[in-house]
């Protein structure tokens, strides 16, 4: 499961933090793997600029389920304060931290400025992410200009404290949608998450790049992938539809530029859109997978069989948080997920 800290009009960030607390515990008692948060910029309907602070609070919230960031764009952050912080994060819940990896900025262009100051910020993404894996890892070569800078928490740490190092480590994914992302994580030999909610791409092709590029590393010895894509399941199809139309609203919104909100499914049925944003509208609600539990595991189960995926994880979408629970559930009860 990923949770964009989707904060809607009429809901305060106090009550949206709670209830993605009360997600994230609901997940582990179903039995889900992992639960990611992303990051974004200069949105009010998404609350997480920094992701890594509230999976800090969800260590001690959970005790199972895998947390993730889904993931942090790297290229608006120094790759040393990634590594420290995801160092932390691992202390706090040793062998349960992912850590994904993305370059698009998370916002838009005016605010990406602002976090990036300088426009060719995307061009040095692969160099940043070796130069994170090699503060996590702490072995850069010796002529390295980093060689005496050392990421703390660590294993440079431990060796000067005198203390075994750390058994465990962030598991670092390479994000994307793109069939530049997918060669880079087949090159790298790190896990790949394609991100099929933002739009109509060609996940098949990645997926074949990926695994055509990918090299065995130290961490896998063979492909390994995830498909992300936006999901809202109720008992009542009707309801379902209605809260991906609300989700579908806040993409045509940021198409013209208009600010990223989740506006009430009664306020985006009175809408009166024109042909063409009703294209926009109708294309985006049909791709947020939304109906009754069995008709949107069947649309998962042929997202799998197309694509391979060793994973598949649900964007929880729409305007009521209760919808979101609501996916959780009906997903969990379809596939017989246990209830601890």
């Amino acid at each position: 499961m990923l949770d964009n800290a989707h904060t809607a009009v009429g809901q305060t960030v106090e009550e949206a933090f709670g209830e993605i607390i009360a997600l994230a515990q609901l997940a582990e008692r179903r039995g889900y793997e992992r639960f990611w948060m992303s990051e974004h910029h200069a949105m009010p309907a998404a609350a997480t600029s920094s992701p890594q602070l509230m999976l800090a609070r969800l260590t001690g919230e959970t005790d199972r389920i895998r947390l993730g960031a889904g993931g942090v764009m790297l290229p608006n952050h120094a790759p040393l304060v990634i590594a420290e912080q995801f160092g932390m994060l691992d202390g706090l819940a040793p062998g349960r931290i992912d850590l994904g990896l993305g370059r698009a900025p998370g916002t838009d262009l005016p605010t990406a400025l602002a976090l990036r100051r300088h426009h060719d910020a995307n061009d040095d993404f692969p160099q940043q992410v070796l130069e994170l894996l090699g503060f996590l890892d702490d072995d850069f070569p010796d002529d390295h200009p980093y060689r005496s800078v050392h990421a703390v928490p660590g294993p440079w740490q431990a060796d000067q404290n005198r203390v075994p190092r750390p058994s465990t480590a962030p598991d670092v994914w390479v994000l994307g949608s793109s069939p530049y992302s997918a060669r880079l994580a087949g090159q790298l030999g790190r896990p790949y998450a394609f991100a099929l909610q933002f739009g109509d791409a060609d996940v098949v092709s990645a997926m074949r790049l990926y695994r055509e590029s990918f090299q065995p590393s130290r961490i896998l010895s063979e492909p390994y992938a995830l498909l992300s894509v936006g999901v809202v399941a109720d008992d009542d199809p009707a309801e379902a539809r209605r809260q991906a139309a609300s989700s579908a609203m806040a993409m045509l919104r940021m198409f013209q530029r208009r600010p990223y909100s989740l506006l009430p499914p009664e306020e985006v049925e009175a809408y009166r859109a024109t042909a063409q944003e009703q294209h926009v509208l109708d294309m985006y609600t049909r791709r947020f997978l939304n109906g009754t539990g069995p008709q949107v595991a069947a649309a998962l189960e042929r997202l799998h069989a197309q694509t391979g995926v060793d994973e598949v994880m649900l964007v929880v979408m729409g305007h009521s948080r209760r919808a979101q629970t609501r996916t959780l559930e009906v997903i969990a009860d379809h596939y017989a997920l246990p209830s601890r």
